[in-house]
Formats: C-alpha cells, sequence, structure tokens
C-alpha cells in the first residue's frame, strides 16, 4: 500500500511540473511622445504613443494625461521622452500591461 501511495504521490509532482509554465512579457525601453505632435501620426487631439524599432503605435491601457502635464515644457507634447514599458502590439497599437515613464538625463 505504502509503494501505491508513494507512486501516486511521485506522478502527482511529475505531472504538476509538466504543466507550460506562461512566459512573462519582457519589459523594454521605448521612445513616448504625443503621437501626433511628435511622432506627426494622424488622430484627434493628443494622444499617447510609444516608438518601437522606429514604428509608432498609439498606446491602450494609459493615458497621456496619466503622466503629467502633455504641454508642460518635458510634457509628451513637447518632447520625446523614455519609457519603460510592457504590452505586445496588437491591430497596430500598442497594448500596454506597464508603463513607465522614466526620469529625464540632465
Amino acid at each position: 500500500m505504502k509503494k501505491i501511495a508513494s507512486l501516486l504521490f511521485l506522478f502527482s509532482v511529475a505531472f504538476v511540473n509538466a504543466q507550460d509554465k506562461k512566459e512573462q512579457p519582457e519589459s523594454q525601453i521605448v521612445e513616448a511622445s504625443c503621437g501626433q505632435c511628435q511622432f506627426k501620426m494622424k488622430g484627434h487631439g493628443c494622444d499617447l504613443a510609444v516608438r518601437i524599432d522606429g514604428k509608432s503605435y498609439f498606446v491602450d491601457g494609459t493615458s497621456i494625461d496619466s503622466h503629467g502635464d502633455a504641454h508642460a515644457n518635458d510634457g509628451f507634447c513637447a518632447a520625446i521622452r523614455k519609457a519603460e514599458v510592457v504590452g505586445s502590439i496588437v491591430d497596430n497599437r500598442f497594448k500596454a500591461t506597464s508603463f513607465k515613464l522614466l526620469p529625464e538625463k540632465k
């Protein structure tokens, strides 16, 4: 009986460890700014955008106003900033699960 219990235990441990692990998306450093003002994208008003590998994408998951005054001297409409982001490109838009604006280097 102990052998059967031991075998069942070992089988259950092996089964749990064999399940697929979900890959966590990696963060990346991108250029972030107003798509219309800085990246010359077509749109209505001022919208947050990121530039990845030379291509610009509007951002879903956060807004331009969530990161300070967009029209300040260091705001997205006046400057291109660096951001650490996690997400994916879906339907030609960047779906952000994390967006952290990096401090400006002086």
